[in-house]
């Protein structure tokens, strides 16, 4: 969802570089998670704005310039259970990887291992015998199953 990545003022609040779409939408969740290192620990946002173009917040127990400034690098996610149910047809990215890629054959391509936004449209990065890279559009993804785990596409094996 973002990273924090600096100071703001001197009573704790911090710098957010928000990877939302749309900056600030990351002040409309009021837990976060925070990943330091390889731990993470879940916190309140008490308050939070855009600021030029800026976005700031201040975390609770967060009342001080140098507690802040050890935030600062911090990942920052929220629980999937936070997040809006994804319209028919629709999925989150974090749904998608791990699933197995089917061709209209039958064949196995791979597993999803991540997806890459380019603008035109998402491509699904697929690891198999080699690595494809796959467009996610309603021409070339026919199906998708969460429930059996698979990703039925229109794609030859050596495209």
């Amino acid at each position: 969802m973002g990273r924090i990545s600096g100071l703001f003022g001197v009573h704790g609040w911090v710098r957010i570089f928000d990877y939302c779409r749309q900056r600030g939408d990351i002040l409309g969740y009021d837990t976060w998670l925070l990943r330091q290192g390889n731990e993470w620990n879940e916190v309140r946002l008490v308050a939070g704005r855009l600021q030029a173009n800026n976005v700031v917040a201040q975390l609770e127990g967060c009342i001080d310039r140098e507690t802040a400034r050890t935030l600062i690098g911090s990942e920052i996610s929220i629980r999937s259970d936070q997040l809006a149910s994804p319209a028919d047809g629709e999925f989150y990215w974090q749904d998608l990887k791990g699933l197995t890629v089917l061709n209209m054959a039958g064949e196995t391509l791979g597993v999803v291992a991540d997806l890459l936004e380019t603008g035109a449209n998402d491509v699904l990065v697929v690891k198999g015998e080699s690595e494809l890279l796959i467009p996610y559009t309603t021409v070339t993804v026919d199906q998708v199953d969460l429930k059996d785990r698979h990703i039925r596409v229109h794609w030859e094996r050596d495209y």
